[in-house]
């Protein structure tokens, strides 16, 4: 079966992407990084190895935005949380799925396939950040995955990782590298 990376974006309107980025740089140069850093992003991470689907958002202005490359099959979000938006990206994937944000300068290739590789061996792997969250999660068979599975994460909270992972209680987890994603001016690289 085919892998799939799942890169959650927004569309990069001024206000609506990087809010609390740009309460400490302005939301100018918020959304300016999230737009370039998207574009670094996708060029860094394409692979014949892996398809590649933008879950975008908001669903009708991002399935039709010219912002990222027209090759890239585009899904809409649709609502809820983040772990809402994350389990149905997940659970429309028949095979080996991981997700990522968009907002974390440091992915390559290598993180990439080390995540898919994890999964051959275990039911789900997280990609940990230094802020206690995580940059990437994974799972062997997304369609199997329970609508409500991340119900109850602390988002943006150094408690995501831990309370994604009791999702996962029973099931084999794989931890890869740490990375940092950038949610304020302190972050950035």
């Amino acid at each position: 079966m085919r892998s799939t990376l799942v890169i959650m974006v927004k569309v990069p309107r001024l206000g609506r992407v990087k809010t609390r980025l740009g309460r400490d740089i302005g939301m100018v140069p918020a959304t300016w990084w999230f737009r370039h850093q998207v574009r670094r992003l996708l060029r860094q991470i394409e692979d014949p190895r892996w398809d590649v689907v933008l879950a975008v958002a908001p669903d009708i202005e991002g399935v039709s935005s010219r912002c990222w490359p027209a090759h890239f099959a585009r899904w809409p979000q649709g609502r809820g949380n983040l772990g809402d938006r994350m389990v149905r990206m997940m659970r429309c994937v028949g095979g080996p799925v991981c997700v990522i944000g968009a907002d974390v300068p440091g992915i390559t290739r290598a993180h990439i396939a080390d995540g898919f590789a994890a999964l051959g061996r275990h039911d789900a792997v997280f990609g940990p950040a230094l802020d206690g969250g995580y940059w990437l999660i994974g799972v062997k068979l997304g369609s199997v995955l329970h609508p409500c599975a991340l119900d109850g994460v602390r988002w943006s909270s150094e408690h995501a990782l831990a309370d994604s992972r009791v999702a996962f209680a029973g099931k084999r987890i794989a931890l890869i590298s740490t990375l940092a994603d950038v949610d304020t001016g302190d972050d950035l690289p």
